[in-house]
C-alpha cells in the first residue's frame, strides 16, 4: 500500500503492536509520530524508525499529551491524516478482577488508562480534522474481551468493561462524524505478545488452552505484526468507505469455545 504524503499519530506507538503498526506505515512510506510514556522506549523506537520520524514522550491520560502531539506534527508535516490509538493496558496492579474484588481505584483507573486516555486521543484529533475541514481517519484499539468473554483465566471486569465501551463510543461517534468524511474503526485483537500480556504469554496452562481458544497457525499468541495488514487496511486513504467496524483479529478465539485440560 502507498502511504506517501500522508501522516499518522500513533499513541502508545514506542511499543508492541503500536510499534509494529508504525514500522509497517514507515515501511510504506507514511510519516509518523509515536507517543508513549518511557523516554528510553521513544528514543529506540525512532532509532527504528528512522530521522524521518517523530517521537514525544507523555502520558494518553494527560489531555495536554495529544495536544502537544498533534502541534508538533502539523508543524513538521503540515497535515495529520489519521490516528491510531493503542495506548491502554492491564488494571491489574490497581485490583483488576472479578467484579466482587475490585475495589473503586481499581476500576477507575483501570478506565482512565484504557477509555478516558482515548476519549482525549479522539476528541483532540476530530477537532483538528474539523478545523481544517479535511477527512481522517481513526483506529481504536480494542479487545475480544470486550464482547467475547474467556472466565476461566481472563478475569479482568474492569478491563472488559473499557474495550466493551471503546467499541460503543467508537460506533457512536463514527455515525455522528461520517458527514465530514471521518472515519471510525476497531481492531479487537486476542491474547499477543506484548508487555501487558507477560503474565498470560508465560502461563504453560494459557498457552495449552490457546492451542483450542485461537487455533490458527498451530494455536499460538499473536504477534505485533500480525496486526498490519488490518492497520494499513483501516488507515489507508482508499478505505473511504469503511466507518463504524470492528475487526477481531484474534486467531480463531471469537468463533472457538477453547478446551480446558
Amino acid at each position: 500500500m502507498d502511504f506517501k504524503n500522508s501522516t499518522y499519530i500513533i499513541m502508545g506507538g514506542t511499543t508492541g503492536m503500536g510499534l509494529a503498526a508504525a514500522i509497517a506505515l514507515r515501511t510504506n512510506g507514511a510519516n509518523v509520530m509515536v507517543v508513549g510514556r518511557n523516554l528510553d522506549n521513544c528514543e529506540k523506537a525512532k532509532e527504528i524508525l528512522g530521522k524521518e520520524s517523530i517521537s514525544l514522550v507523555g502520558d494518553a491520560t494527560d489531555p495536554k499529551t495529544i495536544k502537544k502531539a498533534i502541534q508538533i506534527t502539523h508543524e513538521t508535516y503540515g497535515t495529520i491524516s489519521g490516528l491510531f490509538h493503542v495506548a491502554g493496558g492491564s488494571g491489574r496492579r490497581w485490583g483488576d478482577g472479578p467484579l466482587d474484588q475490585i475495589p473503586l481505584e481499581g476500576w477507575n483507573k483501570t478506565m482512565e488508562l484504557n477509555l478516558t486516555s482515548l476519549m482525549l486521543s479522539n476528541q483532540a484529533i476530530i477537532n483538528y480534522f474539523l478545523k481544517h475541514k479535511k477527512p481522517g481517519s481513526i483506529l481504536n484499539m480494542g479487545s475480544v474481551l470486550g464482547y467475547s468473554p474467556s472466565p476461566k483465566y481472563f478475569t479482568t471486569h474492569a478491563y472488559a468493561a473499557a474495550k466493551s465501551a471503546i467499541i460503543g463510543f467508537s460506533k457512536s461517534i463514527a455515525s455522528y462524524y461520517a458527514e465530514h468524511n471521518i472515519r471510525i474503526n476497531v481492531i479487537a485483537p486476542s491474547l499477543f505478545v506484548t508487555p501487558m500480556a507477560q503474565r498470560a504469554v508465560k502461563d504453560d496452562k494459557i498457552l495449552e488452552f490457546l492451542k483450542t481458544k485461537q487455533p490458527l497457525d498451530g494455536g499460538r499468541p499473536g504477534i505485533s505484526e500480525d496486526i498490519n495488514n488490518a492497520v494499513l487496511m483501516f488507515l489507508h486513504p482508499d478505505s473511504r468507505f469503511i466507518t463504524g467496524q470492528v475487526l477481531a483479529v484474534d486467531g480463531g478465539w471469537t468463533i472457538s469455545e477453547g478446551q480446558y485440560k
